[in-house]
């Protein structure tokens, strides 16, 4: 990986950053000095509208309408750009502009990252002796998998105030290019550790919460006034968009991959998460992917970005390109053969408004004077940046976080919190009366595997620093005597030759812990995988130790993909699994508290586990998501495949057992419709029953209509614990070439044994029933719907009428 050097306004010292996105376009620049920069290292940075400040470098504050905080942020922007050159305005193109130092404007490095915490990706952000490390949270597929809104928020809060205290530390900026919210159409992606899972409406609920948890100031109102002066305590971006699920497979790679897509698939599934992340979370930024769709890359796309993203869903933001995207335009993809200059320009005029990279800062000047843009281009982009900049408090500061500090990173409350999120994520597959497992008759554990002393490969990427690190060993430690046996000596687990030692210690232990699965040299940004199964001697490993230990048997599997451990699903000797994902700095603790009992778990797995045999079937450049019969493609996720897996999505066990109730409620509605000219066709089965009006587009309805009803959860168990209500909605039959089932609500709930919860319920109708047909139409069928709880475990119908 390329490292790189460069000076900005928020270290106020040269630092040195190592790149983790594998690019061979990783071009990064320096700077001599920001223009308020200090000789202190551990100096604060407050703001650029400081008259004081300004008195140091020679001028006079009031000279600079841009700095009169009585006026509108866009009327601010507006008058700094119109004093800028056009020089100095493409040099703050990048993600490092270098700022105007006879206006008194510093640089600014954009690019910072926090995924699970606060990242040292990205030349924003650092460590060092002041500041060491950052709370590390699980990865996203795991706090996903714990199904929990707030808790997603929480997590949002918790990164944004340590980012904060770091900003004011001199060592983090206010432009965080995270969360990851791409859906994962196939299995075999090497991001997924990155992201909410293989559902839309999660993935999009997920980004609307931890957008929410960055960006939201409490105490200022998102609902009303204008959104572009609402102020951020930092900014987020949504990224990949769109249709961005191939990194490198089979010699296919993300910087030549086209996607060809059906616009009825990026209608339903790939657009879907953005649009839920701009129009409800409000996200302050957009990242464009590397990728093709439908041969036009998406950072030169107008209708993407200036009519989609700007014009449809009305972003108060700007748009970034993934890093040195605009070059992969011209290198790799060889887009309509443009030169440097006019892929520059293509981008600009497409609506992207800031390039990761040099080639707007290095060829923008250039097109401008050929001709290929206009300099207003440039202005209206311009304006977009700044006016974040100052809804950041990057001008005028932000009194409220200013006396966040040192002892609001990797404090108590922000590791009990890592904690918690890594239980709630743990998902319970397998339990044959084996867990909990009690400390009175396991007092010696054998705890065994690649990942059983795992502390890096706990927080997977983009995670900076973590605070410390709790591994298996110490975690299974605090509840008994620990023998600790690799059995492989990495998770490729090539040489069988250290088994042995593993077996002995099985064959000892009251009690044996497997932990196994794969990591980031298996499954990462750059890096598909070509399988679902254990690597190496892996399986062997863990069918051995089963069958020679003398107490029971746990197997606990880390991974962000799913893995065909079928073997031990049917293995009777193998008493309980676990998924863990990548669950963080506090991983082992989280681990070691669902195995003996002291958290009983609730996650639901957010994405299918296939049979090994699911990647014989399909390319993974395949992008639709139906089947193809003519090809014998099977169809991709829950929603369009019907085949036998290993672990369905939605899955997870507890240590007690809910029963669901369904009180009364309405179960119809009769939509009033003016004109019956407007009904919509639909494909139907020969055996179907199509009624007179098949459907109906939903911009012509009054979509305010509601499904509200109420789930009464019971814990008939043992044990308090909580649990994941899913809602599902399943189109009237006959109807082809949709989803099986959709999920449309979901909620978690704790209930102590013997009681009783109420879970309420308040779909929108358009938004929980509507399917996207072969068209790409938006339409509310007819007749008889199914909502159905969890998997088919209650459910009724709703039907839907046009009178």
């Amino acid at each position: 990986m390329p490292q790189f050097t460069t000076i900005t306004f928020i270290f106020l010292a040269l630092c040195t950053a190592t790149i983790a996105k594998p690019s061979n376009f990783r071009h990064r620049h320096s700077s001599s000095s920001s223009s308020s920069s200090s000789s202190s290292t551990n100096a604060n940075y407050t703001r650029v509208c400081d008259a004081s400040r300004y008195a140091r470098l020679g001028l006079n504050m009031s000279d600079f309408a841009f700095c009169n905080a009585s006026l509108p942020y866009g009327e601010r922007a507006r008058d700094l750009v119109k004093r800028m050159t056009l020089h100095e305005k493409v040099r703050q193109l990048g993600d490092l502009a270098y700022g105007v130092p006879r206006l008194g404007l510093p640089e600014y490095e954009w690019w910072s990252e926090a995924l699970h915490g606060v990242s040292n990706v990205g030349p924003g952000t650092f460590f060092d002796e002041k500041v060491p490390g950052a709370t590390s949270f699980p990865t996203v597929i795991l706090m996903a998998a714990a199904f929990n809104e707030s808790l997603w928020k929480t997590v949002g809060e918790a990164v944004s105030t340590e980012a904060r205290a770091m900003h004011n530390l001199g060592r983090a900026g206010l432009t965080y290019w995270s969360p990851n919210i791409n859906v994962v159409r196939d299995p075999r992606w090497g991001r997924t550790l990155e992201t909410p899972g293989e559902d839309p409406f999660v993935v999009g609920r997920y980004a609307v919460n931890y957008v929410r948890g960055l960006q939201d100031v409490k105490g200022a109102d998102h609902h009303t006034g204008d959104p572009n002066q609402r102020p951020l305590k930092v900014s987020s971006c949504c990224k990949h968009y769109a249709a961005y699920d191939v990194d490198k497979w089979l010699g296919v790679d993300r910087f030549h991959f086209d996607a060809r897509v059906r616009q009825q698939d990026m209608e339903e599934t790939f657009l879907r998460p953005f649009e839920m992340c701009v129009k409800d979370g409000d996200v302050s930024s957009v990242m464009c992917s590397y990728n093709r769709v439908d041969g036009i890359p998406t950072c030169a796309d107008p209708n993407l970005l200036k009519d989609t993203i700007r014009g449809e869903w009305d972003l108060h933001g700007y748009i970034v390109s993934d890093c040195d995207s605009i070059e992969v335009m011209v290198k790799y993809h060889e887009f309509l053969g443009d030169t440097p200059e006019e892929a520059a320009a293509r981008s600009l005029k497409a609506g992207l408004d800031l390039d990761c990279g040099v080639y707007y800062t290095n060829f923008t000047a250039g097109a401008v004077t050929k001709g290929k843009v206009r300099e207003r281009e440039i202005d209206t982009s311009l304006k977009y940046l700044y006016v974040v900049l100052m809804r950041l408090g990057f001008f005028d500061g932000s009194p409220e976080f200013k006396s966040l500090g040192k002892d609001d990173i990797c404090n108590e409350s922000n590791i009990a919190l890592a904690l918690q999120a890594a239980r709630e994520g743990i998902v319970l597959l397998k339990n044959n009366q084996t867990l909990p497992l009690s400390k009175d008759s396991a007092k010696t554990l054998a705890v065994i595997g690649p990942h059983a002393n795992a502390t890096e490969a706990m927080i997977g990427n983009y995670a900076g620093i973590p605070c410390r690190y709790t591994a298996p060993i110490d975690g299974f430690s605090r509840y008994g005597k620990v023998t600790y046996r690799a059995g492989c000596a990495d998770i490729a687990c090539k040489n069988e030759s250290i088994i042995f030692p593993a077996l002995r210690a099985a064959k000892r232990a009251d009690a044996t812990i497997i932990l196994a699965g794969l990591d980031l040299s298996v499954e990462s940004e750059g890096l598909d995988r070509t399988d679902l199964v254990l690597p190496g001697y892996q399986t062997q490993l863990i069918n051995q130790v089963a069958e020679v230990a003398k107490g029971p048997v746990v197997l606990v599997i880390l991974s962000a993909g799913g893995v065909d451990i079928s073997f031990a699903k049917k293995n009777p000797k193998i008493g309980g699994i676990l998924w863990a994902g990548y669950p963080g700095e506090e991983g082992g603790q989280a681990i070691a508290d669902v195995v003996f009992g002291k958290y009983n778990p609730g996650g639901r797995l957010p994405l299918t586990w296939h049979t090994a045999g699911y990647v014989d079937l399909l390319p993974m450049t395949s992008m639709p998501l139906r089947p193809i019969p003519s090809l014998d493609y099977p169809g991709r996720t829950y929603k369009f495949f019907n085949g036998s897996v290993v672990y369905p999505f939605g899955y997870g066990l507890s240590y007690t057992r809910f029963n669901y109730s369904l009180p009364p409620a309405t179960r119809f509605i009769d939509l009033k419709v003016e004109n019956f000219d407007y009904c919509h066709d639909l494909n139907y089965s020969s055996d179907a029953k199509r009624p007179p009006c098949p459907a109906m587009p939903v911009e012509d309805l009054d979509c305010s209509h509601d499904i509200d009803f109420e789930v009464e959860v019971t814990n008939v168990g043992d044990w308090d614990g909580s649990d994941v209500v899913l809602v599902y909605s399943k189109p009237p039959e006959g109807i082809l070439d949709t989803y099986i089932k959709q999920l449309i609500g979901f909620e978690r709930v704790f209930v102590r044994a013997g009681d009783t919860k109420k879970v309420h319920f308040k779909i929108n109708t358009c938004k929980g029933l509507e399917i996207v047909d072969y068209a790409a139409y938006h339409v509310l069928p007819a007749g008889s719907h199914s909502i159905v709880i969890g998997d088919d475990i209650e459910s009724f119908p709703f039907q839907v009428n046009f009178s």
